[in-house]
């Protein structure tokens, strides 16, 4: 029995919770099991809970900088538990790991421009680059016995002249990689041969499950390190994702100069009071709940391999490296996305990512949060084994 009860249900609906009060909007069913979205069931570290409330105590919330010790804690965490050594002049903001893409693009290519990504892919990439003048590249992975893997061949076949920028997600989102070295120092030598730009959206690289390890890819040489903008934040690892703030490393002082300058033109630089603290606190004081959080999702995923394979012949789980969003393979079932969606929302009362979203390649899969109490990840699986048993008629 651990320090941290991961175990307690706590009601959401009514917080004003995107999970679990906009159901009704997206799956048009409020009153389902919300096994949806990156965002965890579980409350914040106490130790985090703590330093925000004597923030809270003091009631006075004007203009703030970062506290004092913001830059040393970001700092010693991304040495000590990732191995590079970042310096302090890196570290811009960003209301968030999204928006980052978002400013990096804006501000190092232009309408016109190709984007490269690697689909299936968190949605969003797809918006910001369509939705801001720029083209879409898709470097598809492709899945082999259960696992996603880079096709490096391909990538290198649509590199052409036009594509200024790569996305990289890592840990991957939805795939559940964690890229390995050799995986990232390929792709990276083949991007600085071409002059691309590496954007690389590392907010999951905190959930790395035993046998594997995050690998910043701009850790892998100086040379790298000078072509990538790296963001992240505790707000995945942590349950902080309301606070809206993220970091964003670039060492390169061309690219962060108009990086910032782009950020500071939008006003956007400022921080908030509540967003510094939690990022400072998590860092901080989290490691020890971080410790016993990763042992706990082991387990969940342990349990829904299991359940799967007991309950639901053929559904597999694409095991996950990292990350706490797994894709689930109902392809056995010959349902289209939108029939499976029907019959997970409307037959079995669960909420989860369509697998079409990600790209086509994941038409036939939904990603399952495990990110809960176990009760409540158990009362979901029942449901999807239940409605499957009657044969998802709808």
């Amino acid at each position: 029995m651990g320090k941290y009860n991961f175990d307690q249900v706590i009601e959401r609906k009514g917080t004003a919770c995107q999970k679990w009060d906009n159901l009704g909007k997206v799956f048009g069913d409020p009153d389902i099991l919300a096994l949806w979205k990156a965002d965890m069931d579980f409350q914040a570290p106490p130790e985090v809970i703590e330093r925000l409330q004597k923030r809270l105590d003091h009631g006075i919330f004007g203009y703030p900088n970062r506290p004092d010790d913001f830059y040393e804690v970001i700092i010693s965490w991304m040495m000590r538990r990732h191995g590079w050594k970042i310096e302090k002049e890196w570290i811009c903001h960003s209301p968030g790991v999204t928006p980052s893409l978002v400013f990096s693009m804006l501000a190092l290519t232009r309408p016109g421009d190709k984007i490269m990504m690697q689909s299936p892919i968190y949605s969003p990439f797809y918006h910001i680059i369509q939705e801001n003048g720029r083209r879409i590249v898709d470097n598809t992975l492709v899945l082999n016995d259960g696992r996603f893997t880079m096709d490096l061949d391909d990538l290198k076949d649509k590199l052409d002249p036009g594509v200024r920028m790569l996305f990289l997600c890592n840990p991957h989102n939805p795939s559940g990689r964690v890229w390995q070295e050799k995986e990232l120092t390929e792709l990276a030598e083949i991007c600085l041969e071409k002059n691309i730009i590496i954007v690389s959206d590392e907010v999951h690289s905190d959930i790395v499950y035993r046998g594997n390890k995050h690998i910043p890819i701009a850790s892998l040489s100086k040379d790298v390190e000078n072509r990538t903008i790296t963001s992240f934040s505790p707000s995945k690892t942590f349950n902080l994702a309301g606070f809206r703030s993220a970091i964003v490393v670039i060492p390169d002082e061309h690219l962060r100069e108009r990086y910032n300058s782009l950020v500071s033109g939008m006003h956007l630089a400022g921080v908030t009071v509540f967003g510094s603290e939690a990022i400072a606190a998590a860092y901080g004081s989290g490691e020890e709940w971080l410790k016993e959080l990763i042992e706990y999702l082991e387990e969940n995923l342990h349990f829904t391999e299991e359940f799967l394979n007991s309950h639901m012949a053929g559904i597999k789980l694409i095991k996950p490296e990292g990350t706490y969003v797994p894709l689930i393979d109902f392809r056995k079932l010959g349902l289209s996305s939108e029939k499976l969606q029907n019959c997970l929302v409307h037959e079995a009362s669960v909420g989860m990512n369509n697998g079409a979203e990600f790209g086509k390649v994941t038409e036939g899969f939904a990603r399952l949060t495990i990110a809960a109490p176990r009760s409540t990840l158990t009362k979901g699986l029942i449901r999807i084994s239940k409605a499957i048993e009657k044969g998802c008629l709808i």
